[in-house]
């Protein structure tokens, strides 16, 4: 073979080349992984997931070698097989993640197979929900640009999936900030089985963000391995230099079916199929490789011959590889929380209390003061905090309620700022951000009310199994702040408190305090540990004068540690949020024997007092099941009341523990209150008729006490 002239080809090429026998070796190498996967699902050995490559592999080669291991940053979509091989996962890495053994680098079997993924390297372990990582990668180059690095973070999904609203999100996003990310589009034609024409107007689908302001397309034949590699070589430095937005358009080819669970022969006739094949880059690469010169039949077969060795090698490893061990299906759930010193009880152990501006008078914080004193004590303490939301600040505008009030002048606006009206992208830049040092904690405002948080549900999904589908490699640190609940007269979108909904999905820290000292200590502790937390707190209760506490400054609050507001013989109420003020209220007349409106007494003349004990769980998830039952078991008579549904709320929880390993020490049902199953409406008039009202939790505590 004439060296001369190989020398001279390659001159040619793009520097992020990796020369003819590396090209040559990855994308033999991928091919033959692909073709076996189905086989281990005919062997009942595994891979019951699996989205063939083939077609794709060219710009895949392109993508996987651009990606520069432990400094870029790379999140694959699930058909990137060769991307994966090519950015540095081994052979029988990729077969063991296949193959879901307890070894794969991904995740240990937790996630699907041909999710290929090894944090280690910064090859990023992405869900199913696909193309929403281009959120987490839109936030990871927020923080690249942020600590001045010349990463660059690659984010690959398929044509069809850039039909998901929070596509147009990111890349909005990314234009705005000039963010340094490649965006890949790997365009087969089809959508599962929905042709691109059922997609989209565009014959390109691309061309949908062309209007974004500093959007540059590389339209390329996916299929042509330097064609593929000179665009990803300028998209690239594109990005490096923080000019807009690159997206390099693949134009790709589908050989197979989707995926396993998928017949394209439904969908596709012969001759498609055929013309389909007649595209496969692997031959016309070859065959580029011997008519240029480069490499000689004897070179290729060569090579091959030491793909198949290493494929043979790492499939029978894999093979032979342990399975994960079911006792551990409960592992990495939660990441590690921080655990104060304090009992959380809120008494002022010595030293010296928080001060606060507004606190002019010494009376104490309130709710909202204390959420801010308790965040802007950790921002003090960790350079590597950051807060964005909508209406967090701009001027004097400092949020809705002002509960961040003064943080942008405080800390800059690098590190507090505004974001778009796009809950989706506030939530998953968070996730992103946080994946460039762990050190760093993310504050949002998932939405100005908790009733818009619902657009962001995915990215908050998302954040709550990383942990686990990482096998304890990743988790977002992200305090999720939301302003909940009604009594404000707000109506729809105004008045919603969601945690019995989000409650349900495992793997997020649910705190709701009520009183400004638990959310001060509950703010630093979260603050402090790791993963997402979601913070809710009762706007209603915002500048409430009864939720003034004095609070010292080193004080914080565990998670999962209830706290006995009140004590009592009777009844025990477990409450939290606004709830929490009514059942304290009714817990004082009903004691005192009174018949004051709206509580009235034990009975009709009120004159049988009613010891009540009055328990704040302000820890959701985790929850304190040891402090429930105690009091169960002290009182024997129960009461769950808060502000949302009574069906399918919170409260369903507590007493279905109860039930279950309380039910001896009961001595009558347990009583619930909850709101009405309806919407909350705007008309003041009608607002009461739908929320819970200090009556309600009375007549409740009456019941249990007089059954």
């Amino acid at each position: 073979m004439p060296r001369t002239k190989e020398k001279s080809k390659s001159a040619k090429l793009p520097p992020n080349y990796p020369g003819h026998e590396r090209a040559w070796h990855l994308l033999y190498l991928g091919r033959l992984i692909d073709n076996e996967a189905p086989n281990f699902l005919r062997k009942a050995m595994g891979w019951s997931y699996h989205a063939p490559n083939a077609g794709h592999d060219a710009i895949q080669l392109a993508l996987g070698c651009s990606f520069r291991a432990s400094h870029d940053h790379l999140f694959p979509y699930y058909r990137d097989l060769t991307t994966a091989l090519a950015a540095g996962l081994s052979a029988r890495e990729i077969i063991l993640n296949g193959l879901s053994r307890d070894e794969d680098v991904a995740g240990g079997g937790r996630h699907m197979s041909n999710h290929f993924a090894k944090p280690e390297i910064n090859v990023h372990n992405v869900s199913s929900c696909v193309s929403n990582h281009i959120q987490h990668a839109a936030g990871l180059g927020r923080a690249v640009k942020y600590y001045k690095s010349d990463a660059v973070v690659y984010a690959s999904f398929g044509e069809s999936s850039a039909s998901e609203g929070y596509v147009f999100e990111a890349l909005n996003g990314i234009s705005h900030e000039r963010l340094p990310v490649v965006t890949v589009m790997q365009d087969n034609g089809y959508g599962i089985s929905v042709p691109k024409k059922d997609q989209t107007a565009n014959e390109f689908t691309a061309d949908n963000f062309k209007g974004i302001d500093g959007a540059k397309i590389w339209h390329v034949d996916g299929r042509d391995v330097i064609a593929c590699f000179k665009a990803m070589h300028e998209a690239a430095e594109y990005a490096r230099e923080q000019r807009g937005v690159p997206i390099v358009y693949g134009m790709c080819v589908r050989i197979g079916s989707h995926s396993n669970s998928d017949n394209h022969q439904l969908y596709r006739d012969e001759k498609e199929l055929a013309e389909a094949k007649a595209h496969d880059p692997l031959p016309i690469f070859r065959k580029w490789l011997l008519d240029e010169g480069h490499l000689s039949e004897d070179d290729l077969k060569k090579i091959e011959k030491a793909a198949e060795e290493e494929f043979n090698e790492a499939r029978n490893y894999a093979e032979q590889a342990s399975k994960p061990d079911p006792a551990t299906a409960m592992a990495f759930v939660f990441p590690p929380a921080f655990e104060p010193d304090s009992s959380g009880t809120g008494n002022p152990a010595g030293g010296p209390l928080v001060q606060h501006p507004e606190d002019t008078k010494g009376r104490g914080l309130t709710l909202r003061q204390g959420i801010n004193a308790g965040l802007r004590a950790e921002f003090r303490a960790n350079p590597d905090t950051f807060l964005w939301g909508q209406d967090i600040a701009n001027k004097d505008k400092e949020g809705i309620f002002l509960v961040t009030k003064g943080f942008q002048a405080e800390f800059g606006h690098e590190r507090v700022f505004n974001a778009p009206i796009a809950e989706n992208f506030i939530m998953g830049t968070a996730n992103g951000f946080s994946r460039y040092d762990q050190k760093i904690r993310v504050v949002v405002e998932g939405a100005e009310f908790a009733d818009y948080f619902w657009p962001a549900m995915d990215q908050y999904v998302e954040c709550s199994h990383e942990w686990y589908r990482t096998k304890g490699q990743f988790t977002p640190n992200v305090l999720i702040r939301l302003a909940s609940g009604g009594y404000i007269g707000g109506g729809l979108y105004h008045s919603q408190t969601i945690e019995g909904a989000l409650c349900n999905i495992p793997g997020v820290r649910i705190v709701y305090p009520t009183f400004a000292d638990d959310a001060y200590g509950l703010a630093r502790t979260a603050m402090k540990s790791r993963g997402p937390t979601l913070f809710m707190e009762p706007k209603a209760l915002y500048n409430d004068p009864r939720t003034r506490c004095q609070i010292p400054e080193d004080f914080h609050v565990p998670f999962g540690k209830a706290r006995v507001r009140r004590e009592g013989t009777d009844v025990v109420v477990f409450s939290y949020g606004n709830a929490l003020l009514m059942a304290l209220k009714a817990a004082e007349e009903l004691g005192s024997g009174g018949t004051d409106n709206p509580v009235g007494g034990a009975d009709a003349g009120g004159t049988n007092p009613i010891s009540v004990a009055v328990v704040d769980l302000r820890s959701l998830v985790p929850l304190d099941t040891d402090t429930i039952l105690e009091w169960t078991k002290k009182t024997g008579r129960v009461v769950i009341a808060h502000e949302g549904p009574e069906f399918g709320g919170f409260g369903g929880e507590v007493a279905a523990l109860i039930a279950r390993e309380g039910f001896e020490y009961l001595d009558a049902p347990v009583q619930r209150v909850g709101a009405k199953y309806a919407p909350i409406p705007f008309s003041t008039a009608l607002e009461p008729a739908i929320l819970p009202q200090p009556a309600d939790v009375a007549k409740a505590i009456q019941q249990a006490a007089s059954f």
